[in-house]
């Protein structure tokens, strides 16, 4: 019910006299929870081809909207969708619009349903990521064989195959004849000084050691991405004493599905010593991130480029922010585009590439290899962090469009936060 004063006015000696009279009308009233709060608006320094991320301990309550606003004969908002992650901290999550860069969270009586289509999931000896139904990759947890009558030193666990392109396409591969060893996207170490013996980690058959698969630690789905934590051992072989654990190794994989010919992954590796012993990655050739290419790819229908202008014919060894390779397969053309961090140890980082004669057809390896040209001393206690990310894409890219990849990786868009004086 509302009360409302009215006022009359009417002409006595000459003058206007007001009286007051008081009308009670039943009016409805919309419940206060109804009106949309807004828990903060953001502004976007500069476009980005990637997802982006603010900070939200300082908001309490948990947003249910964001809206992009543009000026089009006024004010238009579009909802977009966002992802809230909370670990340590929580942080809101979503990938900006071409024009998008002023936006607006608030929280709603009647939040819509946001849908976790991106989701990572246990699925046939694996945790796998898909979008919308559509698989992005596959993390390998149970110990995987190679094919019958091979030597089973070469089975391993804790590696990413298949890699799937946008279309659908797989990018890599395992157990190839010509080095069985080879485990798709895989992160082994060949020239390891531990407690006064060399262990090779990447050439299975010397039966020194091995990559496995422990736990995982999280994994999380969602609008946005879909993440997993797990954590690998490095075992030592010893005839006499037996396995030992040389190393811990996190990986953290994070995909998002940018849109439909584009996905990116980000892919983390945090290593420490398990025990009191250091560890000396020696300076080697092999080492590090690797990617075996799928047997479609060979120097007749694939390529590569590097940020600094190398190919195939001269790529080997030199030094690089990214990578780019692609390729014909089955009935398009998909590709891959490696990045590397500046804050990964010998940045810009050497790198293994194959040349293009390799097992007489061009087979494509490529390897981020930070021990090619020195060596890498671990401390017990210490955490030494790799940061990669790779931009999977249907058709062809050029090399100013994955300079720009590479600069919304390591310099992303800066966000202004502004708070209503109501927060807290």
């Amino acid at each position: 019910m509302c009360v409302i004063r009215m006022y009359f006015y009417r002409m006595l000696n000459g003058r206007f006299q007001r009286f007051v009279g008081i009308a009670f009308f039943l009016l409805p009233v919309q419940p206060t929870e109804s009106v949309a709060q807004v828990l903060a608006t953001f502004n976007i320094s500069h476009l980005t081809s990637g997802p982006v991320s603010v900070n939200l301990d300082n908001i309490t309550p948990l947003p249910d909207s964001l809206l992009e606003l543009t000026a089009m004969n006024g004010t238009k908002k579009t909802a977009v969708n966002f992802q809230v992650e909370n670990t340590h901290h929580r942080f809101l999550w979503w990938v900006p619009s071409k024009n998008g860069a002023v936006y607006q969270l608030s929280k709603t009586a009647n939040p819509k349903h946001r849908e976790e289509n991106v989701t990572a999931a246990k699925e046939n000896d694996g945790m796998v990521i898909k979008n919308n139904g559509h698989s992005l990759l596959k993390y390998n947890y149970k110990t995987a064989y190679p094919p019958k009558g091979v030597d089973t030193a070469f089975k391993r666990s804790g590696f990413i195959h298949p890699l799937w392109s946008p279309a659908g396409n797989v990018l890599t591969r395992i157990n190839p004849p010509d080095h069985y060893h080879h485990y798709g996207l895989w992160n082994p170490w060949t020239k390891v000084l531990f407690e006064g013996k060399e262990v090779d980690f990447w050439n299975l058959y010397k039966k020194q050691g091995t990559v496995r698969f422990s736990k995982f630690l999280r994994q999380e789905s969602g609008s946005i991405y879909a993440s997993f934590r797990t954590l690998q051992e490095h075992v030592v072989f010893d005839s006499i004493k037996g396995e030992k654990i040389a190393m811990n190794e996190i990986w953290d994989v994070r995909a998002y599905p940018v849109n439909d010919g584009v996905w990116i992954c980000d892919f983390t590796s945090v290593l420490s010593c398990a025990g009191d012993s250091p560890v000396t990655l020696e300076e080697y050739r092999y080492g590090g991130f690797g990617f075996r290419a799928t047997e479609q790819w060979n120097n007749r229908n694939s390529a590569i480029l590097t940020s600094e202008n190398k190919t195939r014919k001269d790529a080997d060894a030199s030094i690089a922010r990214w990578c780019m390779i692609d390729g014909d397969i089955g009935d398009g053309h998909s590709g891959i585009l490696f990045m590397s961090h500046p804050s990964n140890y010998n940045y810009p980082e050497p790198m293994r590439v194959w040349p293009e004669n390799m097992n007489k057809r061009g087979d494509v390896f490529f390897s981020f290899s930070p021990t090619r040209n020195k060596d890498w001393n671990l401390v017990p206690g210490g955490s030494y962090v790799l940061r990669y990310r790779m931009l999977l894409y249907e058709g062809k890219i050029n090399a100013a469009e994955a300079e720009a990849a590479w600069r919304s990786f390591v310099h992303p868009a800066d966000v202004t936060v502004q708070l209503p004086k109501n927060i807290n």
